[in-house]
């Protein structure tokens, strides 16, 4: 009897010790700098984002280090993330560039690799040509790209991106074919476009803005159902007759994603900062000035609209190849 009792004892003991330890640890975290990769080049949409919210983090505890880790359309950063260790020091940025790769299948990443935690933005993709294209309005450049099928080039950031994907079925709505430039990065893809290499690009307004507002490039048109509020004096797609969704809206968004298997108390603490970070002045300012929807999404709404992408992309994707 004297032996169970001390044996009974000793698992109440432990017991004692062990259930305070996960509280114990959400309590705690995070001890130490976090690291957020960027799965892209410095300087494009996204890494300033994340840079401008990084001192509104520091503020709600989670102080991040930003690196950037660019290659595969984002597959090689995000792919550093799925395989690091669940202990909440590392998150990636991942984009709509990851849903679609992993929409198509070519990459050893699924969605049960991650954690997604909170959305950052959508962004409204638009068409710029150069000061020095001939083409001034959309029109003039959709006439061109159905008269030179396969000539005409279109800068994007990366290969099967909803960018990539949106200049060839911009081409498609005049029975056309493109000739898409994947570069990795869409400040890249400002040079080129600058340099006269490429004849027009698919970017967002947070990485071509600034030649924008500096009369450097021409926004042609946008790829929204509804005109954009910083860019009311560009048309959409739609409104000029081009049919640029015929399987339906493709999205560009954001978010932010741990590894799988995330301990759940961590998940709170760093869905707190993150929504506080992207409902911050600072941030909404920049999304105004950008034509960046804010949207901090999180918990089930978030995974819904995650894998609600990636089934929208799947299709198109199909459809594209013929399959």
């Amino acid at each position: 009897m004297l032996k169970m009792f001390r044996y009974v004892s000793a698992i109440l003991f432990t017991a004692l010790i062990v259930l305070p330890t996960y509280p114990a640890l959400a309590a705690s975290y995070p001890v130490r700098e976090v690291r957020m990769v960027i799965p892209w080049n410095a300087g494009g949409s996204n890494d300033i984002m994340a840079r401008l919210i990084q001192p509104v983090l520091e503020k709600e505890g989670v102080k991040i280090i930003v690196e950037n880790v660019p290659g595969g359309s984002s597959a090689v950063g995000l792919g550093q993330v799925a395989n690091a260790k669940p202990d909440g020091y590392t998150l990636g940025w991942a984009t709509s560039s990851i849903l679609s790769l992993i929409a198509e299948g070519k990459i050893p990443l699924t969605m049960e690799q991650f954690t997604p935690l909170v959305k950052a933005s959508e962004d409204e993709l638009i068409l710029i040509v150069s000061k020095n294209s001939p083409h001034k309005n959309l029109k003039s450049f959709m006439d061109n790209i159905k008269a030179n099928p396969g000539k005409v080039t279109i800068g994007t950031p990366g290969a099967r991106t909803v960018n990539d994907l949106l200049a060839i079925l911009m081409a498609r709505s005049v029975d056309s074919t493109p000739r898409s430039i994947p570069y990795p990065g869409g400040s890249r893809a400002v040079a080129e476009l600058l340099g006269g290499q490429i004849d027009g690009a698919v970017l967002k307004p947070g990485e071509s803005m600034q030649v924008i507002k500096s009369g450097d490039v021409l926004p042609l048109g946008i790829f929204t159902e509804n005109r954009s509020q910083v860019l009311p004096d560009v048309p959409t797609f739609k409104e000029m007759g081009y049919n640029v969704f015929p399987y339906g809206p493709l999205k560009q968004i954001s978010f932010i994603v741990a590894p799988a298997n995330l301990p759940e108390e961590f998940k709170p603490i760093l869905i707190k900062a993150f929504t506080a970070a992207y409902n911050s002045p600072e941030f909404l300012k920049f999304c105004e000035e950008n034509a960046v929807v804010a949207n901090p999404v999180s918990g089930k709404a978030l995974d819904d609209e995650v894998h609600g992408v990636v089934s929208t992309l799947g299709t198109v994707l199909k459809q594209m190849s013929g399959k």
